[in-house]
């Protein structure tokens, strides 16, 4: 058994003998069964089911501790009572009950590969994480059965939905855009749940072996377009400044001579003036 047994001090002021435990530190028993809130936690190796496996409720023997970023729900005769917070609390032996226990940290689900269809009407494998966080511990427990499988349900869903909307190409270039429009569809279903969707990262996107070797192909044609492209500018602006040079020369060359035949004709009307005036 994982919960701790209190101090003496402590099990004597509510009244319980020496060796009795005191509910409430059931965070290792409850991560044994319940979720981590780290991303490392996506990675380490336990099964899918096991992420949305209930953590385990503690027994009720009049004195709770409930650990920080954890909310017990209280039920009396079957019925919602009240949700407990960190801290110390005391509950009827026999009438009170902990239904409930959820972890307020944030959530890392694996949204295993699954395979969707594009506008253009190509099969792709996806998978990715959800970014998860419960906000209201009574919706989670009541507003339906398993919060936790049925968003993950819902991220695979309207994954599917919003992939098909765009084509192959979109969904490299707009990851980013498309991780946002899942964000908000998943925050819409999840309110009545109590759940945050606070992020949504695509791990890898995968299309099929022919889909791969015609976009490697379609990648090299267009690498040698543009180098084509590239040769041939290359050449017409070589032709261009031989021609612009030439240009330049037989201007030059006229502007030349003009100059010459004006400087001349200078001469021989200076010549002319001095022969008068001799």
């Amino acid at each position: 058994s994982l919960p701790l047994a209190p101090s003496s001090a402590l099990a004597a002021a509510v009244g319980l003998p020496a060796h009795a435990v005191v509910p409430g530190t059931w965070r290792m028993q409850g991560a044994a069964r319940g979720i981590s809130s780290s991303a490392s936690a996506a990675y380490s190796g336990r099964r899918e089911s096991d992420y949305f496996s209930p953590m385990m409720t503690p027994s009720n023997f009049g004195i709770l501790v409930v650990p920080e970023k954890q909310a017990f729900v209280v039920e009396r005769f079957g019925r919602f009572n009240r949700t407990l917070e960190s801290g110390l609390h005391f509950l009827i032996p026999g009438v009170d009950r902990v239904a409930y226990v959820h972890t307020l940290k944030e959530q890392a689900i694996p949204i295993s590969h699954q395979t969707a269809i594009t506008k253009d009407n190509v099969t792709i494998t996806i998978d990715g994480v959800l970014y998860v966080k419960v906000v209201d511990p009574h919706k989670a427990s009541y507003g339906v059965d398993n919060a936790l499988f049925a968003v993950a349900q819902i991220a695979q869903t309207t994954m599917r939905s919003e992939l098909g909307k765009i084509t192959l190409d979109k969904t490299f270039e707009e990851r980013e855009a498309l991780n946002s429009n899942i964000v908000q569809t998943i925050n819409v279903a999840s309110e009545p749940w109590g759940l945050q969707c606070l992020r949504y990262e695509i791990r890898d996107i995968a299309p099929p072996a022919g889909i791969v070797m015609a976009m490697e192909l379609q990648a090299e044609a267009e690498r040698r377009k543009r180098a084509s492209i590239l040769e041939s500018e290359g050449v017409r602006q070589s032709k261009i400044n031989v021609a612009e040079a030439q240009k330049q020369e037989v201007i030059l060359a006229s502007e030349a001579s003009r100059q010459e035949a004006i400087n001349h004709a200078a001469g021989e009307a200076e010549a002319i003036r001095q022969r008068a005036g001799a």
